[in-house]
């Protein structure tokens, strides 16, 4: 039964007959992780100032389209009801009722009513419902309903023995409902029977609203019901069916007199004042939940809804409907068009269809695979599809030709039930034969992809993105190219060409340009090229509106169309600012098409679509408010001592140079998100770069006198006035007025005594260089001696080179000279004959070798070069003979016994006995040298 009755739901929410548009108002979802806190949200109120506040499971939410905010509720508990009134929110929780109020840097102070109340509350009470009625907040439990005066802060208590479930303010009375009693109202502080008939009794009411002088009573299971003269009626609309298989939680009557239904399971139910549905939205149509806690319509007309899993708000007033194809029936959307009352849908998945009849897009059969465009010729709606060409029908498809890849289908000026079509492959000529359209030839010599073509004089121009724009001139029977040219100076991806008020016009990232049929080339267009920016390009895909002659464009930060002002024959520039990454759009499959209604227009996107009424958009003024300014900025605790009042002139001191500051535009809007540009006068006089960022970090800042101002614009609107915020860092303490007497007069006695000390240190160092220099003089003197004696040196060296020399000159000879006359004395005697004749002559001989004269010369010449060899050697052996004297001194000259024996005329053997006998003299043991020790004495 469940199961049945479950589909019986899902059918009326879903046939025909129930007239649901599947286009739905922009839906904007935030999950408990965006704002930071629990999932279930019980109420919302908004403030005068259109900062809107939930209560949460964990809180008072407080949201100002910019930033979420989590104020904890002061006994930790889960926060039921909020009311704003004035500056006051007021909340009801576990065991607690009050309100609170922001100070004057901007953050709320809780304040308790219960506590100042003198009659204690009920155990486990918890407030649900709060109402104001003048000077009277009126606080509902579940088993109490409070009426608190704030002028005297009295109390008047109703007390219930059955279950409360909720209040209702109709006009300034109160109504309320006691389960198995009735409804009541409150007339001076007591409690009236209003209604005790069924379903009153049993079933909740969610919704009291009036209706004319009576009441509209909306009950969980039972529907609606109305007051008539004092009696309960049923109030039969055209959705009891499926209300009374569904549960209700909340409800609403929105400022136009439609209902908003929340529900347990079912998401949201709209229904018009007079009982139509008009749309059911839920998770599949975009709801991030389906259970809807409370409702909220704010000053804008957006309704907000409350959820078991987040808080979303729905744009009913919005210019803009979203088909969001969240069950991937259609695809993304290449193409649209509007033919006989049926509009279709061109997307990667196929061709698709709605007449006025459907509630949803049916497939056209045989159309499966990409669809490129879709073109109206001669009354005839072609759909040009990768697999060929097809003309359409009342939802049907019927294919006229099987060459692949047909980007275009457009009319052949001149030559009616004639068509030109583009290909990957170049152009095909169409031709309609007994009213049956077919394809008649190629135009031959042409073989590039014809994607965007325009005939345009007696030229077919043909885009190629990546190769430039194709000039083909054609013959008369267009089956043959004549003449092909490419002009290659303008060329761009994405890429566009159209004609558009009897001009050719081409788009890319420089701009639009008109092609100039006398200069024979494009030349831009500076009224055109307003619609986007080089940084804003996207995309040069251009759409002809032939309904109400709009030229579309597409850039990264809006959409713009080009109108006929109605003042002159000038076009018009007009922007709607939806940004790419909003609308969702296919980068360089741009369409846009006039539907039925009147100034409103379809886009493609890459899921579904979304519709905008361009008579109904309009950009509201701006309200830019300055938040919280803090004090070091971020990661920073927000606390009492780090914030400033922002309505007052901010005096920091000089460490206190670090400030954060936030500004919001309470704007809610899915689609029209607000930008923020800002200037630091005095440091940074030039504007910021408009940013989604809605505050600002300043580090650092020296001291002075700053004025910081921020504005807004929303799309292309700016906001007429900004907010400032002025403030002076003051100097350091070492840069004050007195440390700078301090520093002057420091500066003077520091001048004095360093010129005293530079003095002094000059003094010092003159003495100094004195001192050095004479250092210096004597060291070049002794340096100077030192010189002269290493000569006077190296002279007696020379000299003592020079008497050894001599020495062994004069000893070699006398040497050679007495070996002369021994052999002249040895030759005499053995060969004379007359011994007596040469005895004279061998006695001279022996007298000159035994004459002590050569002695004497030798030893002369020894002193020269040995002086002192003779003193130590008498010195250390006084024992010695003259000729063991001499000897001494031949051996010093390291002389053989052989080179001796002549200087004493004896033999050497008698040499080496002088020797020996030396040795003796000299105590010199028997490994001892005798040469040795006599060279090193």
């Amino acid at each position: 039964m469940i199961q049945l009755r479950y589909f019986v739901l899902l059918a009326m929410l879903t046939l025909p007959g129930w007239g649901i548009s599947q286009e739905l108002p922009p839906i904007q979802n935030f999950t408990p992780a965006d704002y930071s806190s629990e999932s279930q949200n019980w109420a919302i109120s908004q403030s005068t100032d259109k900062i809107i506040y939930v209560a949460n499971n964990n809180g008072l939410l407080e949201f100002d389209g910019a930033r979420w905010t989590l104020y904890p509720s002061p006994n930790e508990s889960i926060i039921r009801a909020v009311k704003v009134v004035g500056n006051r929110i007021y909340t009801g929780n576990y065991m607690d009722f009050g309100y609170w109020e922001k100070d004057r840097f901007g953050i709320l102070r809780y304040t308790s009513l219960a506590a100042q109340m003198n009659d204690a509350l009920v155990e486990d009470e918890e407030f649900w419902g709060i109402l104001n009625l003048g000077e009277f907040m009126v606080f509902q439990s579940h088993s109490r309903i409070y009426s608190y005066n704030l002028g005297n802060n009295s109390v008047s208590i109703i007390n219930s023995d059955s279950f409360l479930p909720k209040i209702f303010k109709v006009g300034q009375t109160v109504y309320f409902q006691k389960m198995n009693h009735g409804l009541f109202r409150i007339e001076n502080g007591q409690e009236v029977l209003v209604y005790d008939q069924e379903p009153l009794k049993s079933d909740e009411v969610i919704s009291i609203v009036p209706d004319d002088r009576e009441l509209l009573i909306l009950t969980r299971n039972s529907g609606f019901y109305k007051s008539q003269a004092n009696a309960l009626e049923k109030w039969n609309v055209a959705i009891d069916s499926l209300l009374n298989d569904i549960s209700l939680y909340s409800g609403l009557q929105m400022q136009e007199g439609s209902f908003a239904l929340g529900t347990i399971s079912h998401g949201l139910i709209l229904m018009d004042k007079d009982g139509q549905l008009i749309r059911h939205i839920d998770q599949i149509s975009g709801l991030q939940n389906n259970t809807v806690l409370s409702l909220y319509e704010d000053e804008d007309a957006n309704v907000w809804l409350g959820l078991d899993v987040g808080i979303s708000y729905i744009n009913f007033g919005s210019p803009f409907q979203v088909y969001p194809d969240s069950r991937g029936l259609v695809g993304s959307v290449y193409a649209s068009a509007v033919q006989d009352d049926y509009l279709y849908l061109g997307t990667n998945q196929g061709l698709f269809y709605k007449n006025g009849n459907q509630s949803d897009f049916q497939f056209v059969e045989g159309t499966h695979g990409q669809v490129w465009s879709l073109d109206v010729v001669d009354g005839t709606l072609f759909c040009g599809h990768h697999s060929g060409t097809y003309v359409i029908s009342e939802g049907k498809a019927q294919k006229i030709s099987n060459i692949q890849g047909t980007w275009k289908v457009g009319d052949l000026s001149g030559k009616p039930n004639f068509a030109l079509q583009g290909n990957y492959d170049g152009l095909y000529v169409l031709e309609k034969t007994d009213g049956n359209w077919q394809l008649r030839n190629k135009v031959e010599g042409f073989d590039n992809s014809a994607r965007y073509f325009e005939i345009f004089g007696d030229q077919i121009f043909v885009n190629h993105e990546y190769k430039g724009v194709f000039k083909v001139k054609v013959d008369e029977d267009f089956s043959h190219s004549t003449h092909v040219r490419i002009d290659t100076v303008i060329r761009g991806s994405n890429s566009g060409l159209i004609k558009y008020k009897g001009k050719l016009l081409y788009a890319f990232k420089n701009g639009i340009f008109s092609y100039e049929k006398q200069q024979d080339k494009f030349v831009k267009d500076t009224v055109l090229s307003q619609l986007y920016s080089p940084s804003e390009y996207t995309s040069g895909k251009m759409v002809v509106d032939p309904k109400n002659g709009y030229l579309w464009t597409f850039s990264n930060a809006s959409i713009g169309y080009v109108s006929e002002s109605s003042l002159a024959s000038t076009l018009s520039i007009s922007k709607v600012p939806l940004t790419e990454n909003i609308r969702n759009g296919i980068i360089g499959y741009e369409s846009a098409t006039a539907i039925e209604k009147e100034g409103v227009y379809l886009f493609g996107a890459r899921s579904g679509y979304f519709t905008l009424d361009v008579k109904n958009f309009q950009e509201n003024p701006i309200d830019i408010n300055i938040g919280t300014v803090q004090i070091g900025g971020k990661n920073r605790v927000t606390t009492e001592k780090n914030l400033w009042d922002p309505n007052i002139t901010g005096d920091f001191e000089s460490e206190e140079n670090s400030l954060q500051i936030s500004y919001y535009v309470p704007h809610y809007n899915k689609y029209l998100k607000p930008q923020y540009q800002y200037q630091l006068r005095d440091i940074y006089p030039t504007w910021s770069n408009w940013s989604s960022e809605a505050s600002v970090l300043f580090e650092n800042l020296p001291p002075g006198n700053y004025t910081f101002n921020v504005r807004a614009k929303i799309g292309e609107k700016v906001s007429e006035s900004m907010e400032s915020f002025t403030f002076k860092i003051a100097r350091p303490w070492y840069l004050s007025n007195l440390m700078w007497m301090v520093y002057i007069v420091g500066a003077i006695l520091g001048s004095i005594l360093i010129h005293s000390l530079y003095r002094r240190y000059y003094n010092r160092r003159q003495q100094k260089l004195i001192e050095e220099n004479k250092r210096e003089m004597e060291l070049a003197k002794a340096q100077n001696e030192k010189e002269i004696i290493k000569l006077k040196n190296k002279q007696l060296q020379e000299e003592f080179r020079s008497k050894s020399n001599e020495l062994a000159a004069s000893t070699m000879s006398i040497i050679k000279k007495n070996e002369l006359l021994a052999k002249v004395k040895e030759q005499l005697a053995a060969n004379a004959d007359d011994k007596d004749t040469i005895k004279p002559i061998i006695h001279v001989i022996d007298k000159s070798l035994n004459r002590n004269d050569d002695w004497e010369l030798f030893k002369e010449a020894f002193n020269n070069a040995d002086r002192k060899f003779l003193k130590k050697l008498k010195k250390a052996h006084a024992n010695l003979s003259p000729n063991d004297i001499r000897l001494c001194a031949y051996l010093r000259l390291n002389l053989s016994s052989k080179e001796i024996a002549p200087m004493f005329n004896i033999s050497p053997r008698s040499v080496e006995i002088k020797r020996y006998r030396l040795r003796k003299k000299m105590n010199l043991e028997h490994d001892d040298n005798l040469v040795d020790y006599i060279l090193k004495l």
